[in-house]
């Protein structure tokens, strides 16, 4: 019994890293997804018998892996993959959760759902095609996303016979495309998801290549610094007063770290309010802390009995976030209805609600060029573009290029209740 109970333990400590996997049409994201599953044991046997039976009716003839993934038998047959899928595995290093999401350009939106919360970004490219419309979209929503690690990889390595000038090619031009935008690190794999080489195992077909192989990279990458440890963020989710004898004069607030690191001790402020008081602890279920960083929830209390409420913000004293009602900010359309000029929304902005109204539409982006569109304003589904809002009550908020959580926000229909807008604050 004890040593299943480490394991889970250690399970529960590893560290997680999120991404997402882009592609056009048939480039092989399924497969890839499948060979990382396969090669690094997290399949069960059953399931792979299955597959592979499955691909011997069909008359592959190799087993194909890309049926783990494309788990909807309607979807299986037309050959398309829709909507965005969450798989989970784990290797002894590290625990991951992969957003697939679809390549057409019509699922836009589906991407930006996906990879709203990623660490890293796999971009896929067919070594016979190049770089198409769709890996500079990616491309632009990683950067636009604020996706910290990009990898490129080069897959149907073995239908150019293995070349390093075909892989080299593709890597120039991806170089010269991804330095417009604001990307911190770009890496490039060659690999052949159908063959295997360099997903999990060192392909021996590509000697010049001397890199490290795809899963190696995933689980090796640092992506600690991902979080802003440097402006501290509480936004207040609950306020906690058990009603029992024993915990009579509890009063916690609980919530999950946006930004910082908070220590008992630390002088505080609670916006908007205001009001200054010392950290007195910062409980969990598992026991108090020392300290405490982003991304974790956690409860803290105060010194001082001070009138917080949900949507409030602790925040450190000499470091504190901007408050203020006119929002300039990069929106992602993901409604049929357009975005309305002068239309009102409602807004969610870490844990706060508001109205808003939109009080400009600024331009909107031609994701293929990289260039601002001035005249044309209607904005659609899947569109991007740079708006003004105005809000009913004050935000606390950060740029979303110093911080993902402070920086986004989200448009709600109030009469559908259905999210039609995605907000990066600039």
């Amino acid at each position: 019994m004890s040593t299943s109970n480490n394991s889970t333990e250690g399970y529960l400590d590893m560290e997680l890293l999120r991404f997402t996997t882009a592609g056009s049409v048939d480039d092989g994201k399924s497969t890839l997804i499948g060979r990382l599953l396969y090669d690094s044991k997290s399949i069960f046997e059953d399931q792979y018998q299955a597959i592979e039976e499955s691909s011997r009716r069909k008359g592959d003839e190799n087993v194909n892996l890309a049926l783990l993934t494309d788990g909807l038998r309607d979807e299986r047959e037309q050959g398309i993959t829709i909507d965005v899928a969450y798989r989970y595995f784990a290797t002894p290093k590290r625990k991951f959760i992969i957003a697939d999401t679809p390549g057409h350009i019509q699922y836009t939106r589906n991407m930006v759902t996906g990879a709203s919360t990623a660490n890293l970004a796999i971009i896929l490219i067919d070594a016979r095609k190049g770089v198409v419309e769709q890996t500079r979209r990616h491309t632009f929503i990683a950067a636009l996303l604020g996706i910290p690690h990009i990898v490129y990889c080069i897959n149907k390595m073995d239908l150019v016979d293995y070349e390093e000038g075909s892989f080299e090619e593709i890597k120039k031009e991806l170089e010269g495309f991804s330095s417009k935008l604001d990307v911190k690190d770009v890496r490039f794999i060659p690999i052949s998801a159908l063959k295997g080489d360099n997903v999990v195992n060192k392909s021996e077909n590509m000697p010049w290549y001397q890199g490290s192989t795809l899963l190696y990279l995933l689980e090796t990458i640092h992506i600690g610094s991902d979080h802003n440890h440097i402006d501290c963020r509480f936004p207040v989710q609950n306020v906690i007063r058990p009603q029992s004898d024993k915990w009579h004069d509890y009063r916690g607030y609980a919530g999950r770290i946006a930004g910082g690191v908070f220590k008992p001790g630390d002088d505080v402020t609670v916006l908007p309010s205001g009001f200054t008081s010392k950290i007195k602890s910062i409980d969990t279920f598992d026991g108090p802390l020392d300290e405490a960083f982003a991304p974790q929830s956690v409860t803290i209390t105060l010194e001082d009995e001070i009138d917080i409420s949900r949507g409030d913000m602790i925040v450190r004293e000499n470091n504190q976030p901007n408050v203020g009602q006119d929002i300039n900010m990069m929106v992602c359309w993901m409604n049929e209805k357009k975005l309305m000029p002068n239309g009102k929304y409602a807004i969610k902005h870490t844990t706060n609600d508001a109205r808003a109204m939109v009080k400009e539409i600024v331009y909107k982006v031609d994701i293929t060029t990289l260039h601002r569109v001035e005249d044309d304003k209607e904005v659609g589904m899947n569109d991007i573009a740079r708006i003004k809002i105005r809000t009913t009550k004050p935000l606390l908020f950060d740029r979303y290029d110093r911080n993902r959580i402070t920086g986004s926000l989200i448009l709600i229909d109030e009469a559908t209740n259905e999210t039609v807008g995605a907000g990066m604050i600039v």
